[in-house]
């Protein structure tokens, strides 16, 4: 299968997915060999594809230079979360099928962030859209980039990436998550946090609802107190942490 990027340019679906456990900031999700900030200058540097630009801030896909194959990627969470009802209308299938990416050619390309997420029941699989028009009709494929990482494939064109069990991927922005499975509280705060991150109750924490100041604060409490699981909680009181200085601290 050759995939589109970016109008004209292509890459073809190979047999090898990236053997990198993916990492998940509750903001972004991170599948990529770098472990620090100067690695991750080095990485984009070495490698061409789709990447940030001054004030420009695709999705990341890196393209080694020599093999021209897929060697990483960085995907960025929507800001809206779509209604029950279109959610309930995204596909489940085809299945995701491992593979992996390599350009047809040496040349930059860009991948539009999305900007729509689908959550199932329980935040068990984030799926962000290019549009919510992808769900009037089929996926044609999944195509998994990475353990539970895959790209969605509509006419030959990416239009979206899922994330499958995104509370066992917790962490922050360059640590790898930690092995032992998430715990039930964990699951739940996660769940909360995505609520706070998204519309609509992000627009109603900006706008200082009491409401949801009070909710912002409750699940702030939650993951401060919170014994268990210490690391994905620090993970996620980052992804809150500047909406509780900007709203909730005055």
């Amino acid at each position: 299968m050759r995939l589109t990027l970016d109008n004209d340019w292509r890459a073809t679906v190979t047999d090898d997915p990236l053997p990198i456990t993916p990492r998940f900031a509750g903001t972004f999700v991170t599948v990529a060999p770098y472990a620090d900030a100067k690695e991750r200058v080095r990485f984009l540097a070495d490698t061409f594809g789709s990447q940030e630009w001054l004030w420009d801030t695709p999705d990341t896909l890196g393209f080694d230079r020599v093999s021209r194959e897929l060697v990483g990627a960085e995907f960025q969470l929507p800001h809206e979360s779509a209604s029950a009802e279109d959610c309930a209308r995204l596909p489940s299938v085809p299945p995701v099928l491992p593979g992996g990416l390599r350009a047809d050619e040496e040349r930059d390309c860009r991948l539009e962030v999305t900007s729509v997420l689908c959550r199932a029941p329980g935040d068990a699989v984030l799926t962000c859209l290019r549009d919510l028009d992808v769900l009037d009709e089929l996926l044609e494929a999944r195509i998994g980039i990475a353990p539970d990482v895959a790209l969605l494939v509509q006419h030959g064109t990416v239009v979206g990436w899922s994330l499958t069990d995104p509370a066992r991927y917790l962490t922050t922005a360059f640590a790898a998550p930690d092995p032992a499975p998430p715990s039930p509280a964990t699951r739940e705060l996660l769940s909360a946090c995505l609520d706070l991150i998204t519309d609509p109750l992000l627009d109603e924490v900006q706008d200082r609802e009491p409401a949801a100041l009070a909710q912002l604060r409750e699940v702030h409490q939650a993951l401060r107190a919170q014994r268990e699981d210490r690391h994905r909680a620090d993970a996620l009181l980052s992804v809150i942490g500047n909406l509780v200085e900007d709203y909730a601290d005055r």
